[in-house]
């Protein structure tokens, strides 16, 4: 049985290798045909895909909150978009703005089959990977534009992340730097780097402005861990949980999304051993905005949640250093700190093995303790610029970019 085993690196490759010589066929096939039409109609017959101007590509329905605040931009500037989905279920598909058409592309390799076959003009997407694994560069899209879909570091994606893409939208100076720098290192034409916010952060600040004040309630934790061996539940299981339940506040637990998928048997015997509760609650909201607003401090790992509840709620945080393995990220070639690294003390206390016993006085300092308040600003200054601008700097780029390429000045 041994030699039948293929080990995960080949056998991503071997896949990959396999979805070309797929996608080389299929693509001599489409030409063949074709010509083939062409001929019969006499020289008439023309090809019937037309390039679309604006094309957003979504693989998980949980990003419609990135992509809204720019649909919503360039459908007030009267440009179509059409935003495609590999999620059955997307927010986006019922989305009521005349300028945005919506659909549902398929999960998983059927959605990069199409993707891989696109004619269109500008693509922005938020998934990293782009001609690294089943995502190919289209001959027929002339610029491919990522955006993150969350503050913090742009190179704790996988190895290769970004390399391919012809644009990025970054959110602060030290993201710029450290992309330059990996082009350096790989010798990469360098990428148009634009800084324009963060679109969806600027609409969950302007949510919160609008919101009613909330109620009396008691003091409120709120749990949120990513996921993967390095995560909060991986490390500390059950015990973070227990621990906070000690303190007598209120607690609210918030997977992420990926764990229900990729560790439902480890949230399944968690949420077994710590049921719902009057002081407990579970909570899977699609839209976390009023989670993260009931909770008085956030404890959380590397999940991109610390920064929105930190930078737009205005709330102190306790984060894990779980002795985060970067080897598998762009990160690992730097040889150098994370920027997360200094912003993370300065936003609220780490809590460590040692210190975990002692939750409750953590969480206490963090709430009354004014440096981290100082810190908050600090941070936000860096990692978040232009404030309120986001989706109006990120129309424009698109728009720009797409007048450049149709009037032939530049692209590729």
């Amino acid at each position: 049985m041994h030699l039948l085993y293929i080990d995960p690196g080949t056998g991503s490759m071997l896949f990959t290798i396999l979805i070309g010589v797929i996608g080389a066929a299929f693509y001599s096939l489409r030409m063949l045909w074709i010509k083939l039409r062409f001929a019969i109609s006499g020289g008439k017959a023309k090809e019937n895909d037309e390039k679309l101007p604006f094309v957003i590509f979504s693989d998980d329905k949980r990003y419609w909150s990135v992509f809204e605040p720019v649909c919503r931009e360039m459908n007030e500037r009267g440009r179509d978009i059409v935003y495609m989905t590999a999620s059955p279920d997307d927010p986006a598909l019922a989305n009521e703005y005349p300028h945005v058409k919506a659909e549902f592309i398929g999960e998983g390799n059927k959605a990069y089959t199409k993707l891989n076959f696109l004619n269109a003009c500008v693509l922005l997407s938020t998934t990293p990977g782009l001609d690294v694994y089943q995502w190919k560069r289209s001959k027929d899209v002339r610029y491919y534009v990522h955006i993150p879909h969350a503050a913090g570091e742009i190179t704790l994606y996988r190895m290769f992340g970004l390399d391919y893409y012809d644009a990025v939208l970054l959110s602060g100076d030290y993201q710029a730097r450290d992309i330059r720098k990996l082009e350096k290192q790989r010798s990469l034409p360098k990428k148009e780097l634009v800084q324009i916010g963060i679109p969806y952060m600027d609409k969950m600040a302007d949510r919160l402005a609008a919101a009613e004040p909330l109620p009396a309630h008691p003091r409120t934790v709120l749990l949120a861990p990513s996921w993967g061996s390095s995560a909060i539940f991986s490390v500390y299981g059950g015990r973070i949980i227990e621990v906070l339940l000690k303190t007598g506040y209120h607690v609210i637990v918030r997977p992420h999304p990926q764990s229900f998928v990729s560790e439902a048997g480890l949230l399944e015997k968690l949420m077994k051993e710590y049921p719902a509760s009057q002081q407990l609650e579970w909570n899977r909201d699609t839209d976390n905005f009023e989670v993260l607003r009931r909770a008085d401090l956030l404890i959380s790992d590397f999940s991109g949640v610390i920064f929105d509840f930190a930078l737009v709620y205005d709330k102190p945080v306790i984060y894990t250093d779980p002795q985060f393995d970067v080897s598998p990220y762009d990160a690992w070639w730097l040889k150098s700190p994370l920027w997360t690294l200094s912003a993370l003390p300065r936003l609220g206390r780490e809590l460590t093995e040692d210190t975990m016993d002692d939750l409750k006085r953590l969480i206490d300092e963090c709430l009354t303790d004014p440096q981290y308040a100082k810190g908050r600003m600090a941070v936000k200054k860096e990692a978040w610029v232009h404030t309120g601008e986001g989706a109006k700097r990120a129309a424009d780029y698109l728009i720009s970019r797409y007048e450049k390429l149709t009037a032939g000045k530049e692209g590729r």
